[in-house]
């Protein structure tokens, strides 16, 4: 703007000085106030209204073909800085001498006062553009401002007195103004009085809608919501959609209204105080349809969930009421959950559109804002297995309550992913249920920015505020937030501004703590009534009319209460947000129940090797370093081994030869943190171009995707964990850059990846790697906390199952952790290593992966200890990284006979049957569990009942490691070799436990 002000001023003085030297320019400078493009026939000039220089010079920035000729030049030297060229077209001549026949000719200094008060409107119209959401009428409540102040911008026109910050007076309310290109105010006028300007802009932007929008940095956007909100008369809704509105509302209130009635001491968190969500989501889905969406994802906290189940997804009411029936038993295995937790997936026709949509709306813990990255995960999922690249038959919706919104960090992660490349999900549409209160917790004290929604800002995301006691306004502001989403693709936020009725549940008493809100709750009449009355008023609809629609409902709800009294089973799967088609049978079992072999052939193995070995694009130079990686690929597959990195590459490669979608996400995963995947080649001389060679594996092959994540954890595992929902055959993976790193995502693994299945009867099989190992790197870069995913684990550490052939199959099944993915689906948690990526003894051949051969659960003895099994006097039972350093102390202490070591590869479900036999092999020998975690973390404290349970608590299972510690490790390298030294020493000293009672 500065430099527009300044380019003013130079032209004021340059057609001042102009003015003074020539009495032709001086007529002129002052012309008539409307200009045409030449070429046209309309006379340049007419006396009908003035016009500004700066107008024109606007207008002349944007297109110098849009003004006559005559001003071009003038324009043109004045911009160059020359003088005043006497040979100006005889237009201008003819300009001076209209002018003065009218008697418009005026002076310097009043021309330079006409051009101030011109930018001064100028500037008023962008004031309220900007900041009139301050002073809109937000509140339904009239005691709150929603942005905390009750502070008036000076440079809104809110007294009369106030026209004196742009220079301009009350005389000047009835002076018509040219209309800048950033205004639609005037719909089809060019030009408008002050007075009514003001009017238009107070009418768009200080009513029930408060707009926040001037932040985005692109002016086709900017100019895009101007003109949905600007243009006078756009929010006019016919009788027919005002009839559809309060039937919604209706719905959205006598739901409400039958659970209070029916259940009055039940916890449901009800809507009461923000019915309009209801119509407010609907329209949204409507808009969508209408513009080619066929599946929507929708992500919210427990507030209102009932009543969206009922009337947006349209679950069926009976199977919401037998809910409230305390003797109502559980068909499914597992814990169930609470009735406004609980998801839904549904195909119906959209009324509106007459069009078949899909709507899933996702079970949610009470971490309100968990739900939002494992939504947005979903959502891509599902874009992605249609081909839907630009989101334009898939979509989410996120609902939020103001206080979470505000205050739970995992929002400002999932808003950061939103327009990442492969995370993004093009656009999601955020409503916020603005109740002015956090459970007991007043606004003032529970947020520092104005808004709950300014995090939305970092985003660039339009935010639009409105008064939920206002349908009409709400459903408009939805219609233009659908629109928005399929027009840019950028996400948008409707912050429905309503209040609570009752307290944080319906047995809370709000009035302790908020006892003015709550008396003015008290005394607010319903948003249904007041809408009603407006409609019966205007003869929109008839009172006959509005009582017959609330009969109707009220009717629908007692038959389905009748219904619902015969449901004496409660089928948690009937409440699936995410159903895998076909891969279930009736009862809800998995089709499939056997493991097939791992193993691949030779011939998959090389080829895969030699991919990894290459780079399969023309003319792509590489880093000499990684030219040295790829060679080493290239010779272990020639010799028929393979290290960590390699064997990673061969299981990816071997489903995507399937037709398995396999997905890598996390922190620097492309490369790895330890450099050792390289899955994306860079270009040394051509910049952004990459190539990755697993997806040069076979011409039909399913894709791979490798990305490196946002700096997240909390989100990115929300979101894979999402989209590994959407179908059972792929592979998601999301590795820690450390794992220790995973605790900032702990909610998403405590409320959904430990517990999802036993509430919600979820499958999933989300694959989180870890690395973990204790190598005196510091206490956060050491230990991946094994034993808190163990403690989560809900295999009977007492209960010895029974053998059958069945046996291994169940057990995995029933268990939390499983190694084998298909076909059982379940989440798998892997402790990948660090050193040892290149350590030299930790490298597999070829013939532990060929055809015929399958996972092994424990790796038992296979040396001279095993060959003379009644001599060994200790066996130790270790897993990780310590069997390498355990070998090596063996072999330097000559004690390969007397001492047996056995790894577990697989500690949960517990291999009780393969440790069995390793136990019956030694009987005479001392058990020992060996680990490099301190004592209260890693494994011990969940093998030791197992291995006791085995023994029948004949025999001990006595610890060597680390002694206990509050850190995961120690930072110092010397404590950490001499701790080392003293459990190794500890460990193949044969006497250490004699004496000693377990």
């Amino acid at each position: 703007m500065s430099h527009l002000k300044l380019f003013a001023a130079t032209v004021k003085w340059h057609g001042i000085k102009l003015l003074q030297k020539q009495d032709i320019a001086r007529r002129v400078f002052l012309h008539d106030r409307r200009y045409v493009s030449s070429g046209t026939s309309e006379p340049f000039l007419s006396g009908s209204n003035s016009n500004y220089v700066e107008e024109m010079y606007y207008a002349w920035l944007e297109n110098p073909k849009s003004v006559h000729k005559s001003w071009d030049l003038f324009f043109r030297n004045t911009n160059a800085g020359q003088a005043y060229d006497p040979h100006l077209p005889d237009q201008l001549e003819r300009k001076a001498s209209f002018l003065q026949s009218h008697g418009l000719a005026q002076t310097p200094s009043k021309a330079e006062k006409l051009v101030e008060d011109h930018l001064a409107v100028q500037s008023l119209i962008r004031a309220y553009q900007i900041r009139g959401h301050h002073v809109a009428q937000l509140d339904p409540l009239g005691i709150l401002d929603a942005d905390l102040d009750s502070f008036v911008p000076s440079d809104l026109i809110t007294t009369i007195d106030k026209l004196g910050f742009y220079g301009l007076h009350e005389s000047d309310l009835d002076k018509v103004f040219q209309l800048p290109t950033t205004t639609f105010i005037g719909g089809n006028e060019n030009s408008l009085s002050l007075r009514e300007i003001i009017k238009r802009l107070e009418n768009t932007y200080c009513q029930h809608i408060g707009l926040e929008f001037m932040f985005i940095n692109d002016v086709e956007q900017c100019q895009w919501i101007r003109q949905k909100f600007e243009t006078p008369g756009v929010m006019k809704f016919t009788n027919e959609e005002k009839r559809t509105l309060l039937a919604r509302l209706v719905r959205s209130m006598r739901f409400e209204d039958f659970l209070a009635r029916k259940w009055s001491s039940e916890k449901r968190f009800g809507l009461e105080g923000c019915e309009v969500m209801i119509p407010a989501l609907k329209t949204i889905i409507d808009k969508s349809s209408e513009m080619g969406i066929e599946y929507v994802i929708m992500g919210m906290p427990h507030r209102g969930r009932l009543n969206v189940l009922a009337n947006v997804i349209r679950k069926e009411l009976e199977q919401i009421f037998c809910q409230f029936d305390p003797k109502l038993e559980a068909a499914d295995e597992g814990s169930g959950d609470v009735k406004y937790h609980l998801g839904m997936y549904h195909e119906r026709i959209n009324r509106a559109t007459n069009k078949k949509i899909t709507l899933s709306l996702m079970a949610n813990p009470s971490h309100l804002e968990a739900v939002d990255p494992v939504v947005q995960g979903k959502t891509k999922a599902e874009q992605f297995y249609r081909g839907d690249t630009a989101g334009k038959k898939v979509m989410s919706i996120l609902l939020h309550g103001d206080a979470a919104f505000a205050g739970q960090g995992v929002v400002y992660e999932t808003f950061h992913l939103s327009d990442l490349p492969s995370y993004t999900t093009n656009g999601t549409i955020h409503v916020v249920v603005n109740n002015q209160i956090g459970f007991t917790t007043d606004p003032r004290m529970a947020r520092s920015s104005p808004y709950p929604t300014d995090v939305a800002r970092v985003v660039n995301a339009p935010i639009f505020h409105v008064n939920a006691d206002d349908p009409e306004a709400v459903m408009y502001v939805c219609s233009v937030a659908a629109e928005w989403r399929n027009t840019f693709n950028k996400d948008v936020v409707v912050d429905l501004v309503c209040y609570r009725r009752r307290g944080h549940n319906e047995m809370d008493e709000p009035m302790f703590t908020q006892p003015l809100m709550y008396k003015q709750i008290h005394k607010q009449v319903p948003v249904l009534k007041k809408y009603a009355d407006k409609l019966i008023a205007d003869g929109t609809v008839t009172l006959q009319e509005f009582e017959e629609e609330i009969a109707k409902y009220d009717r629908i709800c007692e038959e389905a209460y009748t219904r619902s009294k015969d449901n004496k089973i409660l089928h948690i799967k009937h409440w699936l947000d995410s159903p895998w088609p076909g891969f279930f049978n009736v009862d809800g079992e998995p089709k499939s129940m056997s493991c097939p072999p791992t193993g691949i052939s030779e011939d998959l193995l090389t080829h895969i090797g030699n991919v990894a070995s290459s780079v399969p694009v023309k003319d792509f130079k590489i880093h000499s370093g990684l030219s040295r990686i790829l060679r080493a690929r290239l010779e272990m597959t020639k010799n028929r081994v393979v290290d960590w990195a390699l064997a990673e590459y061969m299981a990816f490669g071997s489903f995507l030869k399937e037709g398995i979608h396999v997905r890598l996400s996390g922190q620097d995963v492309e490369r790895g943190t330890f450099s050792h995947r390289h899955h994306v080649l860079h270009d040394q001389e051509v910049d952004k171009r990459t190539c990755v060679p697993m997806n040069h594996l076979w011409e039909q092959q399913a894709p791979y995707t490798v990305c490196n994540s946002s700096l997240s954890e909390y989100g990115v595992l929300g979101f894979e964990l999402g989209f590994a929902m959407a179908s059972p055959n792929a592979l998601v993976c999301w590795e820690a850059q450390f794992g220790d790193f995973h605790n900032t995502a702990q909610c998403i693994i405590d409320q959904f990846i430990s517990s999802g299945q036993a509430k919600w009867v979820r499958h999933n099989g989300i694959v989180l790697l870890l690395p973990h190992g204790m190598e005196g790197m510091g206490p956060e870069h050491s230990s991946a906390r094994p034993e808190r995913f163990l403690q989560m684990s809900n295999d009977d550490s007492d209960a010895y199952p029974e053998f059958s052939e069945q046996f291994e199959v169940s057990q995995l099944y029933e268990c939390n952790w499983i190694v084998i993915l298909l076909p059982f689906r379940k989440p798998l948690i892997v402790l990948t290593p660090k050193s040892l990526l290149r350590h030299p003894e930790a490298k597999s051949s070829f013939d532990e992966m060929v055809s015929g051969t399958t996972f092994q659960r424990v790796i038992p003895e296979n040396g001279l200890a095993a060959h003379a099994p009644h001599e060994v006097k200790r066996v130790i039972f270790c897993t990780g990284k310590v069997y390498y350093d355990l070998v090596k102390e063996r072999k330097n202490q000559d004690l390969e006979k007397q001492v047996a070591i056995t790894r577990l590869e697989q500690i949960s479900p517990f291999p009780f049957d393969l440790l069995k036999e390793e136990l019956e092999k030694y009987p005479g020998a001392d058990l020992v569990w060996c680990q490099e975690e301190h004592k209260n973390s890693g494994y011990y404290d969940y093998v030791k009942p197992r291995f006791r349970t085995i023994v029948n608590h004949t025999r001990p299972i006595w610890y060597v490691g680390r002694e206990p510690a509050a850190a995961a490790a120690t930072g110092n390298k010397n404590t950490h070799l001499v701790s080392l030294r003293r459990f190794l020493d500890t460990a193949f000293n044969l006497e250490a436990f004699e004496g000693k009672t377990f």
